[in-house]
C-alpha cells in the first residue's frame, strides 16, 4: 500500500500545496497558456528531426556541460535584439525560464535572505522562494498595473532584497516597465535585479528592452525564452544575460549535464531559422491589438500589453465566465487580480471563437 504525504516526511512548509499548472484539457480552442499557436515549418522540423538523429548518435556520451555553443548562438540573438554586443560568458541556459530563476534563487536567494516582487505578477515567483528557503516579500503595483516607483524603493529599504523580480511585459497583466523604475530600483537594490522578459518578443514598436541597461549594472539579470514567440513551449529552453560574473554563480549550483543534447540541439536549429519562426510575431501583435480594442468596445477593462495576451475584466464572477466560455470549447486563464480573466492570442479564427462564445457567456 502507498502511503499517503501524511504519512512522509515532507517539509512542513509544503503540507497543502498543490503542484503548479494551468489546466491541460482537450478543447477545440486553448487561449490558456501564452502559447505561440503558429508551429514550425515542415522544412524546420526537417532540420530539427536531422538535429536530433546527430545527436542520438552520441547519446552515449554526456552532453557539452556548459552548453558553449547554444550560448554563443544565443548571445549573437540577443546583441541582434537588445543592440548591446554581449560573449558567450554573458549568457547562460537551462530548462526553461523556470529553471533559469530557481538557479538564481539558489545562487542568490536562500536563508536569511529576501526576495522581492510587485504583484499582480507570475504566480511561480513565490513558489521559487520558497522553495529556495528564501523570504518572500510581495509589493503592490499601482492601478494601471506599472510599477509604483515610491513604493518599491520604500520596500527596498526596508527589506534590502538580495533578489528582486521584475516581469516586462508583466504576465499576467502584459504591462512593460519603463526603464527608468528599472534604473532607480537598479540604484537602490543591494542585491540583484531580475527583469524576466519571457514575453519580449511581442513588445510594441519603440519598447525598450532592460537588455539596454547591461553596461555598467554587473547585478542587473534579463531572462528570456523561446518557449513564447519562437514556437519552442516544448523544447523546454530559457537563458538569461548577465555580467559574466552571474553567469559564474549560476553555473556553481547548476546540475551536471542540465541540458541535454537533444534540448541543444532543437534550440540551436531554432535560433538559425529566428527570421521564420518568429515571422508570426508581427499577426500575434496586430491580433493582440484587435482583440483589446473589441474587448474595450464591448464595454470591458483591458490592461495594455506588450505581450501575446490580454487581461480583462472585471466580473462579478469570473469563474462563471470561465466556465461558460469553456462550455462553449474555448480555454482561457483564470488568473489575476479578482474579477479578470487573461486570454492568450491565438489563430484569426481562435479568436473569433473567442468572441463568440464570450458574446453568448455575457449575453446569457
Amino acid at each position: 500500500m502507498n502511503p499517503g504525504l501524511d504519512e512522509l516526511p515532507l517539509r512542513d512548509e509544503l503540507r497543502g500545496e498543490t503542484p503548479y499548472g494551468a489546466p491541460q484539457l482537450d478543447v477545440p480552442v486553448a487561449l490558456n497558456v501564452n502559447e505561440n499557436p503558429y508551429g514550425p515549418s515542415e522544412a524546420v522540423v526537417a532540420e530539427i528531426a536531422a538535429a536530433v538523429a546527430g545527436a542520438a548518435r552520441t547519446l552515449n556520451r554526456y552532453p557539452d556541460r556548459d552548453a558553449v555553443a547554444l550560448r554563443a548562438d544565443l548571445a549573437s540573438y540577443l546583441t541582434a535584439d537588445g543592440g548591446v554586443g554581449l560573449g558567450v560568458d554573458q549568457v547562460w541556459a537551462a530548462n526553461g525560464s523556470n529553471e533559469i530563476m530557481l538557479q538564481l534563487l539558489q545562487a542568490f536567494g536562500g536563508p536569511g535572505r529576501t526576495a522581492l516582487s510587485f504583484a499582480p505578477t507570475y504566480s511561480m515567483y513565490p513558489e521559487y522562494a520558497r522553495n529556495t528557503h528564501t523570504n518572500w516579500v510581495l509589493g503592490r503595483r499601482a492601478e494601471d498595473f506599472a510599477i509604483d516607483r515610491a513604493h518599491a524603493l520604500e520596500l527596498i529599504a526596508e527589506h534590502r532584497p538580495s533578489v528582486v523580480l521584475l516581469a516586462s511585459p508583466n504576465n499576467p497583466t502584459g504591462t512593460a516597465l519603463d526603464l527608468a523604475d528599472v534604473q532607480a530600483i537598479l540604484d537602490a537594490t543591494p542585491g540583484v535585479v531580475v527583469v524576466d522578459e519571457a514575453y519580449a518578443e511581442f513588445r510594441r514598436s519603440g519598447t525598450p528592452s532592460a537588455l539596454t541597461l547591461l553596461p555598467g549594472h554587473p547585478r542587473l539579470v534579463v531572462t528570456r525564452t523561446m518557449s513564447k514567440a519562437f514556437a519552442l513551449a516544448g523544447g523546454r529552453l530559457g537563458y538569461l544575460a548577465a555580467s559574466s560574473a552571474v553567469v559564474d554563480a549560476v553555473r556553481i549550483v547548476r546540475l551536471p549535464y542540465h541540458l541535454s543534447a537533444v534540448t541543444q540541439a532543437v534550440a540551436r536549429v531554432a535560433l538559425a531559422h529566428a527570421d521564420e519562426l518568429l515571422a508570426a510575431v508581427d499577426e500575434l501583435r496586430a491580433e493582440r491589438d484587435r482583440t483589446v480594442e473589441w474587448l474595450r468596445g464591448v464595454g470591458l477593462q483591458v490592461a495594455d500589453s506588450d505581450a501575446n495576451f490580454a487581461l480583462f475584466g472585471t466580473f462579478a464572477d469570473r469563474h462563471a465566465v470561465w466556465q461558460g466560455l469553456l462550455d462553449r470549447g474555448v480555454l482561457i486563464r483564470e488568473t489575476g487580480p479578482h474579477g479578470w480573466l487573461r486570454v492568450s492570442i491565438g489563430t484569426p479564427e481562435e479568436m473569433s471563437a473567442f468572441r463568440t462564445a464570450l458574446e453568448e457567456v455575457r449575453n446569457g
